[in-house]
């Protein structure tokens, strides 16, 4: 699943990046003449729909399957990335990467139970943990890294406890990658979207017209967000306009809770 053409464009990878907020951030990356390499879970065809989008910007897309969750297939995975750019880029290093991939699992405290805690480690800090430590090496002196989080990790809903307690390490994590990559002047920092219209969690936000209202209604902008609001800001936070931006926390969430 790849264009054939060559570029020297910068080169992203984002995971997840078939659908929601992944695919949104593909495509405003590509809009900014950045190739992107992205991956997909299960569903190629909706993989195949995003490299045509990429490809209709002019830019080069390139699919990849990964399962987040699965830290030991990483090194091979990284070795298909590596081959990637070699055979579809003609490059040998990754400019920017965004870890995007995660899923959205809601339960009560006292009712989360060990597997649905284990599997949001897995994807969504043990994998951004792992994931970024096989890719650094194919990364270029002076990229950039987005991690994903959530405006749950800086205020308080009922259900989201472990979802966002993951969300607190991604913001931890995030300061210790900045200070120790910053010797190859690689960026990190954090995006913390607020709640947002896509498929996420069941699509709860999008679908549900009382939880949608009732959101809005906490928001200073007076809205829920959209995906338009969160892939360009991601790709503007990537450019060079933002060098120097490093180690932070931004939040996107239209001021939720103020």
């Amino acid at each position: 699943m790849t264009n054939s053409t060559r570029s020297s464009a910068p080169i992203a990878l984002v995971t997840g990046g078939s659908r929601g907020l992944g695919r949104n951030t593909a495509l405003a990356l590509a809009a900014r003449g950045v190739d992107v390499i992205f991956t997909y879970h299960s569903r190629a065809e909706e993989a195949e729909v995003v490299r045509a989008e990429i490809a209709a910007l002019g830019r080069i897309g390139h699919a990849l399957q990964l399962d987040v969750g699965r830290a030991a297939t990483f090194p091979a995975f990284a070795e298909a990335v590596r081959g990637a750019l070699a055979g579809t880029f003609g490059a040998e290093r990754l400019d920017y990467l965004v870890n995007n991939a995660g899923i959205g699992i809601t339960a009560p405290f006292l009712e989360t139970s060990e597997e649905m805690f284990d599997q949001l480690v897995n994807i969504h800090l043990k994998g951004t943990f792992f994931l970024t430590q096989a890719l650094v090496p194919l990364m270029a002196d002076g990229g950039g890294i987005i991690n994903l989080s959530s405006g749950l990790a800086r205020f308080s809903m009922p259900g989201f406890a472990a979802y966002a307690a993951m969300k607190g390490g991604i913001e931890v994590l995030t300061r210790y990658m900045a200070k120790e990559l910053g010797a190859r002047h690689i960026r990190v920092n954090t995006v913390a979207p607020g709640a947002i219209e896509t498929d996420f969690g069941g699509g709860m936000v999008r679908d549900n017209a009382a939880v949608n209202q009732l959101i809005a209604g906490e928001t200073a902008l007076g809205r829920v967000g959209v995906a338009d609001d969160i892939g360009p800001m991601i790709a503007t936070l990537l450019g060079e306009a933002n060098r120097w931006v490093n180690g932070q926390r931004i939040e996107v969430s239209g001021g939720i809770h103020l």
